[in-house]
């Protein structure tokens, strides 16, 4: 059963999903249901001997094609509706053990254009309103399965926070004609202190107002509103700020460090949306190699983060570990035989 009900305090819908309380969770890897089915071996869900990337709407959706109607009544303050829309699984590699860190570039530009075909394909529905494309990558998160893999939900409405970041840049551009993005990262460029990786096109750094103690922004230079605006060049250098940037957090402690990485870019819902700019947000759990950022009352309850760091020196720890730059991403890759 799922179903959307309205919070009338906070006026934004909130999913209802009991079945998912079925969902696999943490199982053996030899019984990994996103591994490829090996010949005698258990069926997961490719029933093939390997692959390269794949998509398949998940078995446990939050929103669903076809959802059924709502199991309760409206309340006189809370009205209730179908939790329509489409949740996909994005099956990285057939390797258990492989991440976005490890993986060759081919492999990241391939799964970019993956994102990008999704976008287009699901924003098409006239029902989508907003394709939500994210990761959650370790237990710290909440994640029941480590295969390398990553998820898209597709919205009948704007979410929230995309909703609340479009009206802001719209404020912004309506007042100064300017992206809000655009002027946020070239001042990050012109101060230079927040900066992680540059890229000849994209741009990886910690925002001045960061919440999390090492959060990161990733953002085309030149303004985008959507994946569907990606070029081969974009694609090309998306992957290599991206594997140089994961390959720097993961540096951070010595270890796969969890994160959640998301996308915002532009809503599917037919209007033109110049004040939108397309980037990613990475935001790890951790604030030292031990101790994890927990919402508690303040954030939970208020609102309101409080970061134990600053920005500044949180750039300059994940610029002092990792690669060194772009090329240095691309060289490796090159030097394993994998460009």
């Amino acid at each position: 059963m799922s179903e959307l009900r309205w919070h009338p305090f906070l006026r934004e819908w909130v999913v209802t999903a009991t079945h998912r309380q079925e969902r696999t969770f943490l199982p053996p890897a030899d019984y990994c249901p996103l591994c490829p089915t090996r010949p005698g071996g258990f069926p997961t869900e490719v029933p093939a001997e390997t692959y390269d990337i794949v998509v398949f709407e998940n078995k446990f959706p939050s929103l669903q094609r076809s959802p059924p109607p709502p199991a309760v009544s409206a309340t006189p303050v809370s009205p209730v509706a179908p939790a329509a829309g489409v949740c996909e699984v994005v099956l990285y590699s057939p390797r258990h053990g492989d991440s976005l860190t490890s993986m060759p570039l081919e492999r990241i530009r391939n799964l970019a254009w993956v994102w990008r075909d999704r976008y287009l394909e699901l924003g098409a529905d006239p029902l989508v309103k907003y394709v939500f494309v994210f990761e959650n990558r370790g237990e710290a998160v909440g994640v029941t399965l480590h295969h390398p893999h990553g998820q898209i939900y597709a919205f009948p409405y704007v979410p929230p926070i995309p909703e609340r970041e479009l009206a802001a840049s719209r404020a912004h551009l309506e007042a100064h004609g300017t992206c809000l993005l655009c002027a946020a990262m070239e001042a990050e460029r012109a101060d230079g202190r927040r900066l992680v990786l540059e890229g000849e096109r994209f741009v990886a750094w910690v925002p001045f107002f960061a919440r999390w103690p090492f959060e990161v922004y990733l953002a085309p230079r030149r303004h985008q509103a959507s994946m569907a605006e990606w070029t081969a060049e974009d694609v090309a250098d998306l992957a290599a700020v991206l594997k140089g940037l994961l390959g720097k957090l993961d540096a951070l402690f010595g270890r796969p460090l969890p994160y959640v990485m998301i996308v915002h870019q532009a809503p599917t819902d037919g209007a033109s949306h110049p004040e939108c700019h397309l980037h990613f947000e990475f935001y790890p759990p951790n604030r030292t190699a031990t101790k994890l950022k927990y919402l508690a009352g303040c954030e939970a309850g208020g609102g309101t983060f409080i970061n134990d760091t600053l920005p500044e020196e949180s750039a300059a720890e994940l610029r002092r570990v990792g690669p060194a730059s772009v090329a240095a991403v691309i060289a490796a890759d090159r030097a394993a035989g994998r460009g």
